[in-house]
C-alpha cells in the first residue's frame, strides 16, 4: 500500500510540474490561454489540471512562485561572496535579470490577477537582502543618497519592473536591458554613471564565457 502511495504521490506530481511548465510556456505564448488550452497542449483532461490548481489565477499565481524563487536565488548568488557593495548589487542585477527576462511576459501578465502587491509580498525576501546590501554600502560611504536603504530598495525594484515593461513594449532589447537596469541602479544608489559603466561593463565581460 505504501509503495503504492508513493507511486501514485509521483505521478501526481510529475503531473503538476508538467502542467507548471506547459502553461509557462503557453502563457508566454498566449497571455490569454485558457485552462482548456494548457489541457489540451499538456495532453490531459481539464479535470486534471483542476485537480492540481482551482483555478486559472491560481495556477498563475503558483508561477509566479516559482519566479519569485528563481529571482531570490540569483540574487543570492550573484551577491555571495562580493565584499563591494557596488560590484555585489552590479552582479546581483545582472543575475536577477536573467531570470527576470525569462519571466517578464509572466509578470505583466500577473499584474492581471496576482496584483503588484501581492507580487510585492512575495519579493519581500529579496528587497529584504537588497536593504542589507545598500545600508552596507551607504555606511562604508560606497554609496551617496539622500533616500534610506528600505527607499532605495523600492525604487531599484521599481526601475526593474520598469526596465521589464520596456522591454515587453518594444523600447528596449533584452541584453541592453540588463545592463542598462545594473547601471542605473548604482547611478540611483549615488554611484558616479562613468564608474558605474564601467563596473558593470567588467562584471559583465567576466560573466561572459
Amino acid at each position: 500500500m505504501a509503495a503504492m502511495t508513493t507511486g501514485n504521490t509521483s505521478r501526481a506530481e510529475a503531473n503538476r510540474r508538467r502542467i507548471l511548465d506547459v502553461a509557462l510556456a503557453e502563457l508566454l505564448r498566449d497571455p490569454d490561454a485558457s485552462m482548456d488550452q494548457i489541457a489540451r497542449a499538456a495532453g490531459i483532461v481539464r479535470r486534471t489540471v483542476y485537480g492540481h490548481f482551482p483555478s486559472r489565477e491560481a495556477l498563475i499565481g503558483t508561477l509566479v512562485d516559482g519566479a519569485v524563487e528563481a529571482l531570490a536565488t540569483a540574487h543570492a548568488a550573484g551577491r555571495e561572496g562580493v565584499a563591494d557593495p557596488a560590484e555585489a548589487v552590479a552582479r546581483s542585477v545582472l543575475a536577477v535579470w536573467e531570470i527576470a527576462d525569462r519571466y517578464r511576459l509572466l509578470v505583466a501578465l500577473a499584474q492581471r490577477t496576482v496584483t503588484m502587491q501581492g507580487i510585492r509580498e512575495r519579493l519581500t525576501p529579496v528587497r529584504e537582502n537588497s536593504v542589507r546590501l545598500l545600508q552596507r554600502g551607504l555606511d562604508e560611504g560606497t554609496f551617496a543618497s539622500s533616500l534610506p536603504a528600505p527607499a532605495l530598495a523600492h525604487v531599484h525594484e521599481q526601475i526593474l519592473f520598469a526596465l521589464m515593461e520596456a522591454v515587453n513594449d518594444g523600447l528596449l532589447n533584452a541584453r541592453e536591458a540588463g545592463r542598462s537596469a545594473a547601471v542605473t541602479v548604482l547611478t540611483a544608489a549615488g554611484v558616479p554613471a562613468h564608474l558605474a559603466t564601467a563596473l558593470v561593463a567588467r562584471v559583465d565581460g567576466c560573466a561572459i564565457p
